[in-house]
């Protein structure tokens, strides 16, 4: 599947052509949808005219600062920017306008139009007079930003390959779960609405939207939250403008890849509800019958049996599936990555100082290891006893023509994702401080560490298939042998470590694009260098190394930096990188500084883990998160600083890296380096304390140069931090003017 977005079309409506044939619309569906949109708008205007009435027109409207999108259905469509009650008003008397009684496809998919601003405004005036804050659980409603933003790389990736609406109810529970289990090992993102979720709820069902995004979102018009975190994807990712109609739908159409289950009776509402998925392109599938002037066919149809109705929906979207199967007792794949095994809920673990425990990928001869071959050395966890910690140690053989040692961390660090991959096993850590469960209920299904030998092999050769020809896996759970191994793996991990401490920038020839997000922000890219991985945290150069080697046409591409192509060595300018960028991003970026934020920075996307920007009166830089929801000294969020430079776009005093950039010795050097952090929030500065204080007293500036840097328990505002700067002896108070 290409990893670039571009767009084919010249008229949305093409992708409508040729499944009406003239003369033969389903006028007694169109007249269903027709009707359903005038309930949908005359419902919006009774509910907005009471708020209006009660809290009068300057009332302020928005989902309690979870978005920096406003409206977001309404500002991607339209391109206004409500912020009071009293602003519904001309756009709900436009899209009433726009409802006109002929039964036409233009008409239908103005009605569908229609109905979304009507669904918007109808929960955003809840939200605007307090009656979501009586939502039941689990029902999220409105989605925050961070989750879309959260599940960003999962869709780069195709981890996701795409999305279900379900709303309705299965004939029965049983229906229910079976199915939402089967998309959910596919990898789909699943947005519930109506009974659907109490009958996963009756079944016992388990919502965690942290873990994998099985949305729970309510009921009614709580629908449109699927809409607006859609919309919200196209506006973060590739920056497309609000108001941008055209270009919303074809990236809803072509790279939102959603279909709608709508299941049980059918009304006029429903049917005016799909007919809104419709208009963004996404078709919607029917289990009850439909009369011969019902079916729109590829839009609107019936497909009784569930699982026919799943394969439908995939096969009329163009969805890929990549999923695996695997001869094991228990479900898998990255929708259990993120499964939580509480101590009440496991039977046996491992490691995590509770045992002796480590991993080890090892690259050996080609007659040293068996394709395949799964063994288990002592025993295995039907012999063990549960509540127990017992030693274990994985030991992966691996052997590759074109195999090299410097893959083996890359494909180490890959334990942890497959072992996770398994439902209802838990793996956390890497080398010698890892800790893994298996749960009780994986263990009444039957499951071995054979069993989870066989999910790593099958990841490993799905994934690695171009490097890897031959792999072994061995579970040690013998004390004496894992000890073997312990000594073994912790000599191999000192021998990398002094590698990768001599894996400098100036050490290497090249440094690898890394283009994935091109799929989302088509003008982005990243330059991944050995000291500054891709602003996404998962790429590292290692990694992109051995990608290019897996694909060597694919989204990472070596690019010299040698001698000749040197431009400005202090703010890290080649002019390899600039030909490099101009021809990957469109012509967009033409000139790129490695080793600065102030000038010509790298591009940022909607998938980094962190933003940076520059805080005057400080005369420093400040840190915000993805997971940070609170304001930060240049007085905007997260999400605000994203909408503002992601989407591809090189902005000066602004820029998006990974986590661990912070604390690389490449981190802004001409910029003045670390020395410039002024404020992050406490999380992250909690998790990089240790290589904060490394990295600052490399520096010379002293022990703890992490209690320097201020957080949100100090301030959010430059006059809140410059008193405890100053009180600190921050380094950046004494540096050269930023600005």
């Amino acid at each position: 599947m290409s990893t670039a977005w571009r767009v084919e079309r010249e008229r949305f409506e093409e992708i409508y052509e040729g499944s009406i044939e003239p003369g033969k619309e389903p006028k007694k569906l169109f007249r269903q949808a027709y009707e359903g949109t005038i309930v949908a708008l005359s419902y919006a205007e009774i509910l907005l005219n009471k708020a209006i009435k009660d809290y009068g027109e300057d009332h302020p409207v928005g989902y309690g600062g979870e978005t920096a999108y406003f409206i977001p259905a309404i500002r991607a469509l339209s391109g206004l920017e409500i912020r009071t009650l009293g602003e519904f008003v001309p756009i709900l008397n436009k899209m009433r306008d726009q409802v006109r009684l002929e039964l036409t496809l233009e008409n239908a998919l103005l009605w569908g139009e229609a109905v979304i601003h009507a669904a918007e405004i109808i929960e955003a005036v809840r939200y605007a007079t307090g009656a979501h804050e009586f939502l039941p659980k689990p029902w999220t409603g409105f989605l925050s930003d961070t989750y879309v933003r959260k599940w960003g790389i999962k869709h780069v990736d195709w981890t996701i390959p795409g999305e279900v609406v379900i709303v309705g109810r299965f004939r029965t529970s049983d229906d229910a779960l079976r199915i939402v289990n089967k998309l959910v090992q596919k990898g789909f993102m699943i947005f519930l609405v109506d009974e659907v979720i109490e009958q996963l709820l009756e079944k016992g069902y388990k919502f965690d939207i942290d873990a994998w995004p099985v949305y729970p979102l309510g009921n009614f018009t709580q629908v449109i939250h699927a809409v607006n975190y859609a919309l919200r994807a196209s506006s973060i990712f590739p920056g497309i403008p609000a108001g941008d109609k055209f270009m919303h739908r074809n990236y809803q159409r072509d790279r939102i890849l959603v279909f709608v289950m709508a299941l049980g009776e059918r009304d006029i509402v429903k049917v005016a509800a799909c007919f809104a998925a419709i208009y963004l392109g996404f078709p919607c599938l029917v289990d009850q019958p439909l009369d011969e002037d019902e079916i729109w066919p590829d839009w609107y149809f019936s497909v009784p049996d569930y699982d026919e109705m799943v394969q439908e929906g995939i096969e009329v979207r163009g969805i890929k599936i990549t999923a695996i199967d695997i001869d094991v007792p228990i479900a898998h794949g990255p929708a259990f990555e993120g499964e939580a095994i509480r101590k009440a809920d496991m039977f046996v673990e491992f490691g995590g100082g509770r045992s002796p425990a480590c991993e080890l990928v090892k690259m050996v001869p080609a007659e040293e290891v068996t394709d395949g071959k799964i063994e288990v050395i002592g025993p295995d966890v039907d012999q063990m006893e549960e509540g127990k910690a017992y030693p274990l140690g994985i030991l992966i053989k691996v052997y590759g023509r074109k195999f090299q040692e410097d893959f083996e961390p890359v494909l180490e660090r890959r334990v942890h994702y497959y072992f996770n991959y398994g439902e209802g096993v838990w793996h956390m850590g890497q080398r010698d401080q890892n800790w893994s469960r298996i749960s009780k209920a994986a263990r009444e299904k039957g499951v071995t560490l054979k069993d989870i030998g066989k999910i790593l092999y099958a990841y490993y050769k799905k994934e690695y298939a171009a490097i890897v020809d031959r792999l072994e896996v061995q579970f040690m759970t013998e004390a004496s042998e894992v000890e073997k191994l312990l000594k073994e793996a912790r000599e191999k991990y000192q021998k990398r470590d002094d590698r990768l401490k001599n894996l400098r920038d100036d050490a290497v020839d090249v440094f690898y694009t890394c283009t994935l997000c091109q799929s989302f922000a088509p003008t982005h890219i990243c330059f991944v260098s050995p000291e500054r991985t891709g602003l996404c945290g998962a790429v590292s150069w290692l990694d992109a190394k051995a990608t290019y080697e897996i694909d060597p046409t694919g989204v990472c591409q070596p690019v010299p930096i040698t001698s000749e192509y040197v431009i400005d060595p202090v703010k890290g300018e080649w002019s390899s990188l600039n030909e490099e960028a101009a021809a990957r991003t469109q012509g967009k970026t033409t000139s790129v500084c490695m080793y600065t934020m102030m000038d010509r920075p790298m591009t940022t996307c909607g998938c980094c883990e962190c933003i940076l920007a520059v805080v005057p009166e400080c005369n420093g830089i400040m840190v915000t998160t993805r997971e940070h929801k609170g304001d930060t000294p240049v007085g905007m969020t997260f999400s605000t600083l994203a909408g503002m430079v992601g989407g591809g776009n090189q902005t000066p005093g602004f820029i998006g890296v990974g986590r661990l950039y912070l604390v690389s010795r490449k981190f802004l050097p001409a910029d003045g380096g670390i020395g410039r952090l002024v404020w992050m929030p406490k999380e992250l500065k909690e998790q990089l304390r240790d290589q904060l204080n490394e990295r600052g007293k490399e520096e010379g500036f002293g022990d703890n140069f992490a209690d320097m840097i201020a957080d949100e328990t100090i301030g959010v505002t430059p006059d809140e931090i410059l008193p405890y700067l100053e009180e600190k002896g921050h380094p950046a108070l004494k540096m050269d003017p930023l600005m």
